[in-house]
């Protein structure tokens, strides 16, 4: 059986194991990053994907923005790469500094998300049609840090203009240290299935660590993955939301050929250790965070349904927490068993 690697390198920087926490807007704040650093076995996190502009801007006003929030992290959450979105050469380079001096371990640039609003701004995918443009930014952004620099991208714009090797290639040339691959095009989105036979192309064709990402939903999809592939290390997103465990669960395949599963005690513990988190840092819209990770951490349990409804209907962080307690309460008692 092909495993995931004990460990890869950004340059100076090792990740180990070679998992890494991919970046999710909405999803991948410093709370969740924790929480899923807390349950051990991933080896790199990622912030939120966040606007170069907003980052300069954060600089010269100092004020707490979004920019700001999604740029906080802990001493914990080490090795952390910002990553970064934007199609301005030397405004990337200028926010890419600011997070070389805030002490990230790396920058990744985003060439992968599909959403309109980014895409339409040049940002995201949308440079996947610009590859000269794509080159400058990433030559300007090389020569502005000395932390590691690295990219995620996807195939191309659609299935009729695959740019992903070009892309590897640019990333070679650049002096990047690695390189993640999610195996859709942006006309896909989110939507068909990861061609991880693109991933192998990729990886044979450079010399840069290879990063696959898309369709990992279980530790045996994770090792598949590697054996396809070759790849140096495997991303993960959507899965992480509702199974935070899954990087343990990938480490523990790797060494025994079984993974533990989680009981409903230990999904009661994580959704009201991540709620509480969420309370206790006075998050903005609390709730409204909270009743999004509803719908990811109920997958699995047990009439989860029931509690999706009552968290949905609650008001405040005090009745979500009262609703998770009441529930499992419930749920775990021994007249439930």
């Amino acid at each position: 059986m092909s495993v995931v690697p004990s460990s890869y390198s950004i340059g100076p920087v090792r990740v180990a194991p070679a998992t890494v926490l991919a970046p999710m807007a909405g999803v991948t704040d410093t709370i969740f990053r924790r929480l899923i650093r807390n349950q051990g076995g991933c080896g790199l996190l990622m912030t939120e994907f966040t606007s170069s502009h907003g980052v300069v801007a954060l600089e010269k006003s100092r004020r707490i923005t979004r920019a700001f929030r999604y740029l906080l992290f802990e001493p914990e959450e080490h090795p952390i790469s910002a990553q970064l979105f934007g199609s301005d050469p030397e405004v990337m380079a200028d926010a890419a500094r600011i997070c070389q001096d805030m002490g990230f371990d790396a920058v990744d640039i985003n060439f992968g998300c599909p959403v309109n609003k980014v895409v339409k701004c040049n940002g995201g995918s949308g440079l996947l049609r610009d590859l000269p443009l794509v080159e400058t930014l990433l030559r300007k952004v090389r020569a502005a840090i000395q932390i590691p620099l690295t990219m995620k991208f996807r195939l191309g714009w659609s299935d009729r203009e695959f740019v992903y090797v070009e892309m590897g290639r640019l990333a070679e040339d650049c002096g990047l240290q690695a390189i993640a691959l999610h195996a859709r095009t942006r006309e896909q989105g989110y939507a068909g299935k990861a061609d991880w036979a693109r991933i192998a192309e990729l990886k044979a064709s450079t010399k840069v660590p290879v990063i696959g990402n898309g369709d990992i939903v279980t530790p045996q999809d994770a090792c598949r993955m590697v054996k396809e592939t070759g790849c140096d290390g495997v991303m993960i997103g959507r899965t992480a939301s509702s199974n935070p465990w899954i990087f343990r669960q990938i480490q523990q395949y790797v060494a025994t050929g079984e993974y533990w599963q989680p009981s409903e005690r230990d999904r009661y513990e994580v959704m009201r250790g991540y709620y509480s988190m969420l309370k206790n840092a006075a998050v903005p819209d609390a709730v409204g965070k909270m009743k999004q990770f509803a719908t990811y951490f109920t997958h699995g349990v047990r009439n989860g349904s029931k509690l999706r409804g009552a968290v949905y209907h609650a008001q405040t962080a005090e009745q979500v927490l009262d609703c998770v307690d009441r529930f499992f309460e419930a749920e775990l008692s021994p007249a439930a068993a």
